[in-house]
């Protein structure tokens, strides 16, 4: 991954990590589909407004708009609507855990539809994500038979997002990451906001200063930062590198969840952090290239 990746990659894993605490902590006072719409909206108004003020041009060609109403669908509002009811049922590193299976997923996909070749190192990565998932899911993988529909609704957000990942690097829209992100955000947002008021309603009170500023952070650095610097990375490098190494998002998911939440994390979570860093190390390190021998003539 080149420097720039890694510096995706840091926006990414910090702003995601944090916002599973956010907003597990705000939907206690805002319903779940108000904050994700809300934020979504703001966060992609946000971006167009940021774009513009560059010079870059906001309009997308006709021929375009399909792809991209496809990807806002996958990434912003099928996975925002699983993901946020699946975080009622689950702490908030757990629920981070489960959405970010999402690489296990993108790897066979892949594989299927961008035909990436498996090598020894993404296999042994992905074997070490796989496990470092296991450790984590340690006693909860009972909710499977006990209470599953938060573990349901994560998995299945992670599918849905893993098909949006790969979709996005087949296509590759020839658009500036922050015309597409801002799109998918708008595209993937505004359906929430009647949604919200016929699910949720409209709130009754104010909500504390604590949640309104859930909202802001969420719109600001969950949907605008995070989706333009992942969109990014996605293009950047390969899917298998990009997805790989977000498993250590959900690690800041834990760790966050204990600070603020109270959470406590014991020593499964200590041994999924090194399975996970292993896998996210391999995936990211390989040998330098040979020198090319000269070519006489």
């Amino acid at each position: 991954m080149p420097r720039a990746g890694l510096f995706l990659l840091m926006i990414v894993v910090l702003g995601w990590g944090v916002s599973w605490t956010v907003i597990k902590h705000a939907v206690y006072e805002i319903p779940p589909l108000t904050i994700r719409g809300v934020s979504a909206v703001m966060g992609g108004a946000c971006l167009m407004l940021l774009t513009r003020l560059q010079g870059v041009s906001l309009v997308v060609p006709r021929k375009h708009w399909l792809r991209l109403s496809v990807l806002a669908l996958f990434n912003i509002l099928i996975w925002n609507v699983l993901s946020t009811y699946g975080v009622l049922y689950l702490p908030s590193g757990k629920a981070a855990l489960l959405a970010y299976t999402m690489p296990l997923w993108c790897v066979p996909l892949s594989i299927w539809m961008l035909h990436d070749m498996m090598s020894v190192r993404r296999a042994v990565a992905l074997l070490l994500g796989c496990c470092g998932v296991a450790v984590l899911l340690g006693r909860e993988a009972l909710d499977l038979v006990h209470a599953p529909i938060g573990v349901i609704l994560m998995l299945a957000a992670a599918l849905v997002w893993a098909c949006g990942v790969v979709m996005m690097k087949r296509w590759s829209l020839p658009l500036d990451a922050g015309v597409m992100t801002a799109w998918m955000l708008l595209l993937g947002g505004l359906p929430l906001l009647p949604a919200a008021v016929i699910v949720d309603g409209i709130p009754s009170h104010m909500p504390s200063a604590s949640a309104l500023f859930a909202v802001l952070f969420s719109a600001g650095v969950t949907f605008m930062l995070c989706n333009w610097a992942w969109n990014r990375l996605v293009m950047l490098v390969p899917v298998s590198v990009s997805s790989l190494s977000s498993l250590l998002t959900p690690l800041v998911g834990v760790a966050s969840g204990a600070v603020f939440l109270g959470e406590r994390p014991g020593w499964s979570e200590a041994l999924a952090a090194m399975l996970i860093l292993g896998a996210v190390a391999v995936i990211n390190t390989a040998p330098k290239p040979a020198a090319a021998k000269a070519v006489t003539v």
